[in-house]
């Protein structure tokens, strides 16, 4: 189980969220078989969507990111809800490449930085917003950070990391996000820049054993910073046959009709791997209903 901590400057200047999502970003790399690079790629976009998740007021809001930039790792997407549980996948999971020169996993490569980075949040009430920024990097956090500075002005520092083992397994992840609120000035911007100028890699301090709490309270430095609340997170899939059932309804009745002469129909999820089996007779009520 993952963790997620707020917190915020005791002046009330700036924002911060810092979250531990090895166990979710391990459960990805299972469900998936994602390579080293493509498990990078995947968490950091993973816990970079979480914290957008938790920023949501809406309780039945959720945010999707797809990040797509030509590489050879195709469309990697997450969706988180608005408690910071998040779901994703990898389009080419099994992509493999060589190591950076500094011996990192090159998941700008993977990515790739000719595309776009797509946000939708759906705040539940049918009308949901999309924001799209060019990708900077492909390596996920500079595209959060140039998102929230073009599209939505918020100055914002964006940290995400991942360590993977040489047997795929995860040996930790998370990340922080720290935002500007609208009582900082320029004497604040001054300050958290050079607080932060020095800091060490995420992946560094999680190993280091420090904990979200630990990050919110040492990454910001001269800043006060006052824990507000901290979560649970997961990996969670919220498929279920039902929802399966009215995506084929979804697809047209001649579409269904032409299934229903198949021996059978099997859909998987493609978050969780969680397949969905319809037999002739299944697809023939389906056809039934939507008819209706």
């Amino acid at each position: 189980m993952g963790k997620l901590v707020r917190s915020i400057s005791s002046d009330g200047t700036v924002m911060m969220m810092a979250s531990d999502t090895t166990d979710i970003v391990s459960a990805a790399q299972k469900i998936h078989g994602t390579s080293k690079v493509c498990t990078a790629a995947l968490g950091r976009l993973l816990t970079g969507c979480s914290f957008m998740g938790q920023m949501m007021k809406e309780e039945k809001g959720s945010v999707t990111l797809r990040i797509n930039g030509g590489g050879p790792a195709g469309s990697v997407i997450a969706v988180s809800d608005s408690l910071g549980n998040v779901k994703g996948y990898v389009v080419n999971p099994g992509v493999e490449l060589p190591l950076k020169d500094n011996g990192k996993l090159d998941v700008g490569g993977a990515v790739g930085c000719d595309g776009y980075l797509s946000v939708m949040k759906d705040f539940g009430t049918g009308d949901p917003y999309t924001g799209q920024v060019p990708i900077v990097s492909g390596e996920i956090a500079e595209d959060i950070t140039s998102y929230y500075a073009t599209s939505e002005q918020i100055p914002t520092v964006c940290a995400l990391g991942v360590l993977v083992n040489q047997d795929k397994s995860v040996a930790c992840a998370g990340g922080f996000i720290i935002q500007l609120l609208p009582a900082a000035d320029e004497n604040t911007v001054s300050a958290l820049e050079k607080c932060i100028s020095d800091v060490r890699p995420v992946t560094t301090m999680l190993a280091e054993g420090m904990t979200p709490e630990d990050i919110c309270r040492t990454v910001p430095g001269s800043f006060d910073m006052e824990i507000l609340d901290s979560f649970d997170i997961v990996y969670r899939c919220d498929c279920s046959r039902s929802k399966v059932e009215k995506a084929l309804i979804s697809v047209g009745a001649k579409e269904l009709d032409d299934m229903s002469n198949d021996p059978e129909t099997s859909v998987r999820c493609q978050f969780c791997g969680e397949t969905y089996v319809f037999t002739p007779e299944d697809i023939r009520r389906l056809l039934i209903r939507a008819a209706k």
